[in-house]
């Protein structure tokens, strides 16, 4: 049976809290990034995938990094804090973006924050749990991070409607939304530097100083090349803000819909990690993955707004039933003295396979050089097609029934 919510311990609490707030401020921006980059700075889509996947690639090596340093330290908190205070500091700095290459310095910056807090954060919220809840405490701290997003969106659409002429978006607005986003982002960090408690791993004990894959279980090494080849088809979610804008949704639809997307997604995180303890967690994976093939032919073929609305709030299902819970499957698969280790290299290749996938999602939908592309759908299709395979190896995916 698994535990109630109001049994999960303080530090599990207090990071989705953290994680809330931090996401009120990510997307009052986040959402309007893309469209401010194509739209007020006239980046094209394969700068934008540049941006993204720069971004990314550095957030990932330095997941690395911090994951292996926190298991030799034995201490979490502090590359927690550490991280969240670096994102809060570059983005106002998004304030003063006239060209792109503005964007890609602060992009940088703020994802640099999140490669040092990402893995000791997941590491210390699995120090914090019994197995039987992780699940569980993983799905919470997803729902309180989307929870934010969804605030988050609310509140810059408010902005957006109150101050802008026609619902379009331009540098003042942009620059507006920028410096309200900073208010909730040091209260993130506040919460977690006077909340959160460090937690030493149940079986803590040395940790060499080399950042490989030694020693870590062959399965969950498996893992991690299926979630890389998968990762290959899911370039950032700011093609489909794209997508779904040039299917005919205006800026406001646009955060509209992300508002739906948000909503399912924090509904059922915490339902979809509970679920994972009492049924496994590759099932989950499994289903969650053949909602993203859905949801990517979808896109491909979609050719209204309204129908980009219906498939990002089925891609809310997608996040609730993957996130949380493949966060949780790496915690099952490997000893708790090399979590952050595991948790960075994990993050890791994710990241880093998300740089060539957002340029290939760039350069097929319009081009690149003299080459025009293959048009909007092409991205979705090939998603689509990688992440349909990755489901197929994960089911044979040799794990126990413990795991």
């Amino acid at each position: 049976m698994i535990s109630e919510p109001k049994r999960l311990p303080r530090n599990v609490w207090v990071l989705a809290l953290v994680s809330f707030l931090t996401d009120v401020s990510s997307e009052m921006i986040s959402n309007l990034l893309p469209i401010f980059l194509s739209s007020v700075l006239g980046a094209r889509t394969g700068v934008i995938g540049l941006i993204e996947g720069v971004a990314e690639t550095t957030a990932s090596l330095l997941k690395m990094v911090s994951g292996r340093v926190s298991d030799q330290l034995g201490k979490r908190k502090a590359l927690v804090v550490l991280g969240y205070a670096l994102s809060t500091a570059a983005k106002p700095l998004l304030y003063f973006a006239n060209a792109w290459g503005w964007v890609l310095g602060v992009r940088f910056a703020d994802r640099a924050g999140k490669g040092l807090r990402t893995a000791p954060r997941d590491a210390l919220i699995a120090d914090s749990v019994a197995a039987r809840q992780r699940g569980l405490a993983f799905g919470v701290q997803r729902a309180g991070d989307t929870a934010g997003a969804l605030v988050g969106i609310s509140v810059a659409l408010g902005i957006l409607l109150f101050r802008s002429e026609g619902g379009g978006l331009d540098r003042p607005l942009f620059q507006t939304i920028v410096l309200w986003s900073f208010v909730p982002a040091a209260a993130a960090v506040l919460a977690l530097a006077l909340g959160a408690q460090e937690r030493k791993p149940e079986d803590s004990k040395t940790v060499g100083a080399a950042l490989t894959l030694t020693g870590l279980p062959r399965t969950f090494q498996l893992y991690l090349v299926i979630i890389g080849f998968f990762t290959l088809g899911n370039s950032s979610d700011a093609f489909l803000i794209l997508r779904a804008q040039a299917a005919g949704l205006s800026v406001p639809g646009v955060l509209g819909m992300m508002i739906c997307f948000n909503l399912v997604y924090a509904a059922l995180a915490g339902p979809a990690g509970a679920l994972s303890d009492r049924v496994g967690r590759r099932r989950l994976l499994v289903a969650g993955w053949a909602v993203y093939v859905l949801v990517y032919l979808g896109f491909a073929l979609a050719r209204s707004g309204w129908q980009a609305w219906v498939l990002m709030s089925v891609y809310g299902g997608y996040y609730a039933l993957t996130e949380g819970v493949a966060r949780a499957f790496v915690a099952d698969l490997v000893p708790a003295s090399l979590r952050g280790t595991a948790f960075g290299l994990f993050h890791a290749a994710v990241g880093l396979v998300t740089l060539p996938a957002s340029l290939l999602a760039g350069i097929l939908w319009q081009g690149v050089g003299p080459w025009r592309g293959l048009g909007p759908a092409a991205p979705f299709l090939a998603g689509g097609l990688l992440a349909g395979m990755a489901a197929i190896l994960l089911m044979r995916l040799p794990v126990s029934r413990s795991d």
